[in-house]
């Protein structure tokens, strides 16, 4: 598969890549249609939009789909007029900004059909939304998948591609291509066979590692594309952090850099093995370097296959607190030296392998509030003297902060999801002791429910960033609040 397909592909869907020139793009367009054939063509097109818009359903998918594909049989026929593809892409674009168009919604497509021409085109194809943070594909039972293909094969091929696509979107493309095509294949041969229990069975273990690293690297892409580069390597280093505390920054500071080389190189690669070849030299270094700090790590590194053992990693809960000495905080001099980032780094990984009770999601805020001190006084003309009056401030925001996010996770990864209900209760019917049964319950169920999506290790960071400013954003003033 071709990178010029892909982004030519994503530019037509609701804008245009005429900046390359229109001969270009009409010309690349229509080799690779005449390559793949219409329907690989409209099965990618349905993939990449699907990625793009992930919240998109599929009605709004098929009918932009339909436009895309419609436009390019008409203008790569033999004959066909050489402007029928600027002009057919010029009135997508514009039907586009037709507020009863039936194509995927975004909230930035208003803004974009206020400009023209070009910058109008260019702007609608940037658009897209965030990547689902939770999944909601659910696999139906063998007796239903082959209802469903059996009573119309390509219906059913088109809205499981979208489904998929929309939920594994940051998966690799070639990944999510090769996975969707493994699946469509294993369904179109296991629905007619004499034993499609057996059949299912066989399949679905050969694709077994393709499953895994599809599931796995879009998480670890969706968290790469959410944080970026360096807060991405951050988060890495913080799970590990937390998964062996017994590991020093110094064993574990590399390994985070090298998850990050290898997100950055593979995330957006259109090589077909990079993700998995990668990912698997990665899980040989981790295990090489940290199996011995730690039995549970030592555990998930005896399996043969890599990808295994990676998920197995990935999925550890964290580790007890162990005692170590007092945290060594760089000075306010060190905060603004070109060693600033990993002087902080290091004292928020200090703090994480020593409360490993206080999941990544609540250390990220940490982070960003340590960075933006240091980005706001490092560029001062007395840049120790900037520090020096806003530190404090920060460091009493960061005190109470960590003591609410304690108080909000510290016991859920101890105690079984009951048991963790019934100390809720207990303490809310001390705290509050004139609240209703009804009330109590209604408090227990809403603090259970916080828990069990963001006090966990791989909590998603968009939702539980919003929801941890409501849960902790009164622990300062917000005029001045430098945390929140």
């Amino acid at each position: 598969m071709k990178v010029e397909i892909v982004l030519l592909l994503a530019a037509v869907s609701l804008g245009h890549a005429e900046h390359r020139g229109r001969d270009y793009v009409r010309d690349k367009i229509c080799q690779e249609f005449n390559s793949m054939g219409k329907d690989n063509f409209r099965s990618l097109a349905i993939i990449l939009n699907s990625k793009k818009f992930s919240n998109a359903t599929f009605e709004e998918i098929s009918h932009l789909v339909k436009e895309v594909v419609s436009l390019a049989e008409t203008c790569c026929a033999k004959g066909a007029d050489p402007s029928c593809y600027e002009i057919g892409s010029s009135a997508l674009s514009a039907k586009s900004c037709d507020e009863n168009a039936p194509y995927p919604d975004h909230p930035g497509i208003a803004a974009c059909c206020t400009q023209q021409g070009l910058e109008q085109k260019l702007c609608l194809a940037a658009l897209h939304q965030p990547p689902k943070e939770f999944p909601t594909y659910v696999e139906p039972l063998n007796d239903e998948l082959c209802e469903a293909f059996k009573k119309d094969p390509q219906d059913f091929a088109d809205r499981f591609t979208h489904e998929y696509s929309s939920n594994y979107g940051q998966a690799p493309l070639p990944v999510l291509v090769g996975s969707i095509k493994s699946y469509l294949s294993m369904v179109g041969t296991c629905c007619i066979s004499p034993s499609p229990t057996v059949c299912f069975l066989k399949e679905r273990l050969e694709r077994k590692t393709l499953s895994i690293l599809t599931t796995m690297s879009n998480r670890i892409c969706s968290r790469y594309t959410v944080y970026g580069k360096e807060k991405s390597k951050f988060s890495t280093l913080i799970k590990f952090a937390q998964k062996i505390p017994s590991a020093s920054f110094e064993d574990i500071s590399p390994l985070a850099e090298d998850s990050h080389e290898v997100f950055s190189k593979c995330c957006n690669s259109m090589a077909e093995d990079c993700m998995q070849k990668e990912l698997s030299e990665l899980t040989t270094k981790i295990c090489t370097k940290l199996s011995s700090k730690n039995d549970k790590f030592s555990d998930c590194c005896k399996g043969k296959n890599l990808l295994e053992n990676y998920l197995c990693m990935y999925s550890l809960p964290p580790a007890k607190s162990p005692q170590l000495p007092e945290i060594q905080r760089p000075t306010d001099e060190q905060l603004c030296t070109a060693d600033e980032s990993h002087q902080s780094d290091r004292f928020i990984f200090e703090t994480a392998r020593r409360q490993t009770n206080i999941p990544e999601v609540f250390l990220s805020k940490v982070y960003d509030a340590a960075h933006k001190l240091a980005n706001g006084c490092c560029t001062s003309a007395d840049s120790v003297a900037c520090v020096s009056s806003k530190r404090p401030q920060l460091r009493g925001e960061i005190v109470k902060f960590l003591a609410k996010a304690k108080e909000l996770c510290g016991e859920y990864n101890d105690l079984t999801f009951l048991e963790f209900k019934q100390r809720l209760k207990e303490s809310f019917s001390k705290t509050m002791p004139d609240a209703t049964p009804a009330s109590l319950t209604e408090l227990v169920e809403q603090r259970a429910n916080f828990a069990s999506t963001c006090c966990i290790m791989n909590a998603p960071p968009m939702y539980c960033g919003v929801k941890i400013n409501t849960e902790v954003g009164h622990t300062c003033d917000h005029d001045s609040c430098m945390l929140i």
